[in-house]
């Protein structure tokens, strides 16, 4: 069953819907521990209830790239979400059940979509790599997205940005979520292109695709220096609900169906038989369902 708003929402910048966010949330922002021994940090993640994990005091020289070589020699199942030298916040996210499947089966359709036009060597699958920039003379900050990717071969290289990101997160707050989606765009130096986000709270899944524009102050014109105010702006958002009073159990989608930029994704205009990713109701119908029953 459907509930269909055919009109999308006005563009809203990262900044206002933050602010939004933090009084409206009904989450939590994910429990946080402070550094002292590796060991202690992975008996917390191991302990820790939701799919996320901040961290505080983490020096990048000595405790972040500790806790790396750990979690590579332990084969541990965690990412680094987000980490800030400056800040010594590193923001773990936990790979459970329900967090993959807000993110794995949207980025199986988009590829699904992409090899039906003929792309399945025009694309890289960059996964949850990490991707790092240096900040100062000794320290660093770094992403570790959940699904990601880009067009080969412009984005081949090894180290390369994604063009698309896709963010997932249940007990992270839709604030705190929306901070890190800013960073991809600004740790990148706006190589990111597109960054979608998957939040559950319990009763509601929202999808909600962030783009950039730039935001020219009021007077001024546009100029080559114009990448210096590149804003994040929310271009859709969708929320999925489920209706337990229908025999089966269905679920309502508003707003339309989902649709990702060809054009932000390859860097380049769509060709013959080539054209816009588009996730149909019953696409996000089903993929609710696959959600759901990982709760």
């Amino acid at each position: 069953m459907t509930s269909i708003t055919s009109r999308p929402p006005p563009a809203v910048s990262l900044s206002a819907a933050s602010t939004s966010a933090s009084t409206s949330s009904a989450v939590l922002d994910p429990p946080a521990v402070r550094f002292t021994k590796t060991q202690d940090l992975f008996d917390a993640i191991y302990h820790t209830r939701g799919d996320s994990l901040t961290v505080t005091s983490i020096m990048y020289l000595t405790n972040f790239t500790k806790i790396e070589r750990a979690r590579e020699k332990q084969g541990r199942k965690f990412r680094f979400r987000d980490y800030d030298s400056n800040s010594q916040i590193l923001i773990i996210t936990i790979t459970t059940d329900l967090h993959e499947e807000l993110h794995k089966r949207l980025y199986d359709e988009l590829i699904g979509q992409i090899r039906d036009m003929g792309l399945k060597n025009g694309w890289r699958n960059i996964g949850s790599a990490k991707r790092l920039t240096q900040q100062g003379h000794s320290g660093r900050s770094g992403k570790e997205g959940d699904s990601t990717g880009g067009p080969d071969p412009q984005r081949a290289a090894k180290g390369a940005w994604p063009t698309l990101v896709i963010e997932a997160g249940f007990s992270q707050s839709l604030g705190s979520l929306r901070l890190a989606i800013q960073r991809w765009f600004s740790l990148s130096n706006h190589e990111v292109k597109v960054v979608l986000l998957a939040k559950f709270n319990g009763t509601t899944i929202l999808l909600e695709k962030w783009e950039e524009e730039i935001q020219v102050r009021p007077g001024a014109t546009t100029t080559r220096h114009s990448f210096q105010h590149l804003t994040p702006v929310l271009r859709q958002s969708i929320t999925i609900t489920q209706n337990t009073t229908t025999n089966p159990i269905s679920y309502n989608v508003t707003r339309g169906a989902l649709v990702l930029s060809f054009r932000l994704l390859f860097l380049r205009d769509p060709g013959h038989g080539e054209g816009d990713f588009v996730f149909s109701l019953q696409e996000l119908e089903e993929y609710a369902k696959k959600v759901w029953a990982q709760v």
